[in-house]
């Protein structure tokens, strides 16, 4: 059975280019599944990349701000778990 873990919440969606960003509680890296859940949101996507201003990063830590391409639109305050197998 998966266990998940919020690890932060979406402050902002970019819808013409489908980009969240998420403010993070705990660290993420690329590769991880992540789970976003929010009103009628409810997907799982594996991380395939992340920015933080621009330039890509194989992982991000507390309190980073990072943005991600996402599978389905979201909204500001959706929350953000990570899915451990």
């Amino acid at each position: 059975m998966a266990k998940e873990k919020q690890i932060g919440k979406i402050i902002h969606f970019f819808d013409k280019i489908s980009v969240a960003v998420i403010e993070l509680m705990a660290g993420l890296k690329v590769g991880e599944t992540i789970h976003v859940v929010g009103g009628n949101r409810d997907f799982t996507q594996t991380v395939d990349s992340m920015q933080v201003e621009h330039e890509s990063i194989s992982k991000a830590k507390k309190g980073d701000q990072v943005g991600l391409e996402v599978s389905q639109p979201v909204r500001e305050g959706d929350k953000v778990y990570r899915t451990k197998e």
